[in-house]
Formats: C-alpha cells, sequence, structure tokens
C-alpha cells in the first residue's frame, strides 16, 4: 500500500479514498477499536471536519472499509478461474481456494472486519450485496460442476457452505498461528481433493 503523505492538500476526488486508505492501515497496525474520525484527519493531515464529508460515523467507516474489502476480494476470486473457465472442477476449486487464503493472509485484520460487518443489521445495502456476491462465485462454481456431472446433486448453497467453512477455517487457524501460512498454500491441492471427495476409501 503506497504511503500517504500528509503535506499536501488532498483534492475533492480523492480525498475519500486516501480516508480509506489510512484507516486501513490503522485497522492493521492497531485494530480496529482505534479507528476514529478525528484520529483519521489527523493521520490524512486534513480538518477535523473532513472525513465527515464523506462518512457520517464511525460505524460509515466501518461498513466502507468492509465493503472495499469484499470488492478486492471478489475481484480477485473472479480473475482466479477467468483465464481457465472450461477447467476442471478441482482445478477451479484449487484456484479459487488459492485467491481467497491470499487475501485471508494478506489481510487478516480486514477479514475480520469484513465478517464482523456482514452479520450487523445496521451495514449497508451495498454490503451486504457484496457479501452475496463473493458467496455466488463459489455457488456459480459448484451448480456449473452440477451441470457437468462432476459433483452430485443437491442445494448447491449447502455445498457452497460446506466449502466456505472450509476455506474460512484455514484462514482462521492462520490468523490465530495454528497453522503456517506457506504450509496452507502449498498443501492447497490436497485440501481441495480431500473437500471433494470425502474420506470414503476410493
Amino acid at each position: 500500500m503506497p504511503r500517504i503523505s500528509t503535506s499536501r492538500p488532498y483534492h475533492h476526488g480523492d480525498l475519500r479514498a486516501a480516508l480509506l486508505e489510512s484507516a486501513e492501515r490503522t485497522l492493521r497496525e492497531k485494530g480496529a477499536a482505534a479507528l476514529s474520525l478525528r484520529e483519521l484527519a489527523r493521520a490524512t493531515g486534513v480538518s477535523h471536519a473532513a472525513p465527515g464529508r464523506h462518512f457520517k460515523d464511525k460505524q460509515a467507516l466501518l461498513d466502507a472499509l468492509a465493503l472495499a474489502g469484499y470488492q478486492r476480494l471478489n475481484q480477485a476470486l473472479t480473475a482466479a478461474t477467468a483465464d481457465d473457465p472450461d477447467a476442471d472442477l478441482q482445478r477451479r476449486m484449487t484456484a479459487l481456494a488459492r485467491a481467497y487464503l491470499g487475501f485471508a493472509v494478506d489481510n487478516p485484520e480486514l477479514l475480520e472486519l469484513m465478517f464482523a460487518r456482514k452479520h450487523d443489521p445496521d451495514s449497508s445495502d451495498l454490503l451486504a450485496t457484496a457479501v452475496d456476491q463473493s458467496l455466488g462465485t463459489l455457488t456459480r462454481t459448484f451448480v456449473d460442476a452440477q451441470e457437468r456431472g462432476e459433483i452430485v446433486q443437491g442445494d448447491p448453497e449447502r455445498i457452497t457452505l460446506a466449502a466456505a467453512a472450509s476455506l474460512h477455517g484455514l484462514a482462521a487457524l492462520i490468523a490465530g498461528c495454528a497453522l503456517d501460512a506457506d504450509e496452507a498454500l502449498a498443501g492447497l491441492d490436497d485440501h481441495v481433493h480431500l473437500l471433494l471427495h470425502g474420506l470414503k476409501p476410493r
């Protein structure tokens, strides 16, 4: 993330982006509790009133951070299979898993915020749509796999839930220092194979 200079004035068009960039840095270094619009203004080098033009309160700032996180995650998930849409399910799932886990490893504090905000009843409709889009990428993958005869029939949303729980479980283990990130990424092929084929002898 580029360093933000506090020595120059911000133009109207880039202040919001600069505020979010500064807020994400604070989130990463100090946690969500350290975020405030006043401190954000100080860190960004603008007047105390300036952040209020873009975020009415701290909740709005947290929603905006979470939304930006989901947008980046969704871009990564979409790009993961864009080059080879006809690949078999295991290759597509491994690519999606690698994109998700890569995001989680690089942005653990942001991912935690994203999951916390998505359950907040006051979160924005835009945030709810972004959450649906991230899960929708997995669901569409499983629907396509069902149409190809690669997996069993059944409710694709239930299958998505199992897959998402498995991937997020890896991310949580890494964030909790119970699993080495490089080890998890190196073992993704085996993890996805186990997810798709189960534990029965073959």
